[in-house]
């Protein structure tokens, strides 16, 4: 049974910068679907068969600071409520209302951890090599899926506005480097939550339902189906990576 569907964008012609970078495999997905153990497995295959590859992480992390301070003792699940409310509560208004400025200061250095990694990727990419990343900076869903979190049409200070501004430019800095191929991991909510039953059902639902909007400037983008066995998704996984490394004029070593 064939559980992989390829969607393409609109065909641009690679820039010559862009032609002079190492090729870039980007596995994302709804939390629970894999992607750190896809991306692993993948990596490890990619260097034994095609030569020098790294991983990189571009998410913000911040969902793994919010269940470090849960697990606190005592006061950890206190300040987890709090800080989830002050969250829920800013993704709400944020199309309408910018967040106060601590809000806003908290989530620009989010932001800025997650373009600095961007950066030392990219310059690994320039080094040639092949690079896999777990997630990928995106523009098409704002908020809670690695994109912007600040809206820059919302109403606020003049300071968080400006912070909203600088959140902008710096995704759409980022996203102008399209991935080469996109594995978009696709699974179900209770599959997700079995995986991750400390992660929120709510927020997991939310994810789950924004993932096949995620187009990612158009960059080739292969499903699979994350509720499969490991092999089999896994085997779909390196069939796509091989098939766009190809088309690079990238061969496996015999």
């Amino acid at each position: 049974m064939n559980h992989v569907r390829q969607e393409t964008g609109v065909d641009v012609l690679m820039s010559t910068k862009h032609a002079a970078l190492a090729p870039l495999i980007a596995v994302i997905g709804c939390d629970g679907a894999g992607k750190s153990t896809v991306s692993e497995a993948l990596l490890a295959w990619l260097r034994s068969s095609y030569g020098p590859a790294t991983a990189a992480h571009l998410g913000k992390q911040a969902g793994n600071v919010a269940r470090v301070i849960a697990r606190l003792p005592v006061v950890g699940p206190r300040l987890d409520h709090a800080i989830q409310r002050k969250v829920d509560r800013t993704r709400e208004l944020s199309a309408r209302r910018s967040p106060g400025l601590f809000a806003a200061l908290v989530i620009s250095v989010f932001s800025l951890r997650s373009r600095r990694r961007f950066r030392r990727m990219m310059a690994l990419r320039r080094q040639g090599l092949i690079i896999v990343t777990d997630r990928y900076p995106q523009l098409e869903v704002p908020g809670a899926y690695d994109g912007p979190d600040l809206s820059v049409a919302a109403s606020g200070s003049a300071i968080v506005r400006w912070l909203a501004r600088r959140e902008q430019a710096g995704y759409e800095w980022m996203t102008r480097f399209r991935p080469d191929l996109v594995i978009r991991l696709n699974v179900d909510l209770q599959t997700a939550h079995a995986r991750k039953p400390d992660h929120r059902r709510d927020l997991l639902s939310v994810r789950i339902a924004a993932t096949p909007r995620l187009k990612f400037s158009g960059a080739p983008i292969v499903d699979v189906d994350a509720t499969r066995p490991l092999a089999e998704v896994m085997s779909a996984a390196k069939a796509a990576a091989a098939a766009s490394l190809a088309e690079r004029g990238y061969r496996p070593r015999p």
